[in-house]
């Protein structure tokens, strides 16, 4: 039985590989040996940071991001039926809605924030890549979220975040939930800009401050 140092090691190296069989085999390893799945998750989360550093430099490629983010899904998805369990143990945090803004097919930073928030005990409702405005504004009315956050990759669609704000305001339900921006060419400036109430700097900084946010 492999112990939980190779257990992370080999949710780690499978997430870098592209490797989905690898990502599902560490999952079922860390079940059996008794690892707490929110170990196993965090070490694809981790990994998956490593990821979008190198996307950043120029090192890895847009596919090579894809393919680190299905591997992680096949991970997540052997793990889910445990983690369920858990959660219905634990009263939820409250729900999060996300998704990656309309124009805007890039994802890497929204899953990982998407994980990060499952694991620290929030409900996420994850509408996915390119979603249109409208459609975060009825998730909003629908789900009633503490927060909606909207990720952005390219200059050119951070704009359509501005439209968040706006419609959220004519709908008459800006007042009744914090908004969350963050993507590579956001800034706590461009946050403040705009109205939004939280600026997720990393993955780790947006969890932070949906804690901080929803007293959690």
């Amino acid at each position: 039985m492999a112990s939980k140092d190779e257990v992370i090691a080999m949710a780690k190296e499978a997430i870098m590989e592209f490797d989905g069989e690898m990502a599902e085999e560490a999952a079922q390893e860390g079940l059996k040996a008794g690892v707490n799945p929110v170990e196993i998750i965090q070490a694809y989360t981790d990994a998956m940071g490593d990821v979008g550093v190198q996307f950043e430099a120029g090192t890895l490629f847009l596919p090579h991001v894809l393919a680190a983010s299905e591997a992680m899904n096949a991970g997540i998805k052997i793990l889910k039926p445990e983690m369920e369990k858990t959660k219905a143990e634990t009263t939820s945090k409250g729900k999060v809605v996300i998704g990656t803004i309309e124009g805007d097919i890039h994802s890497i930073g929204k899953d990982i924030v998407v994980s990060m928030l499952g694991i620290a005990g929030y409900d996420v409702i994850d509408l996915g890549r390119d979603v249109p405005i409208a459609k975060f504004v009825e998730s909003v009315k629908e789900n009633k979220p503490v927060i909606v956050g909207s990720s952005a990759l390219m200059t050119t669609t951070m704009v359509n975040q501005i439209q968040i704000e706006e419609q959220l305001k004519e709908a008459g339900v800006r007042d009744s939930v914090k908004t969350m921006v963050g993507g590579a060419p956001c800034t706590q400036d461009w946050a403040d800009k705009i109205g939004a109430d939280i600026y997720g700097e990393s993955a780790t900084d947006a969890v932070a401050k949906v804690k901080a946010a929803t007293g959690a």
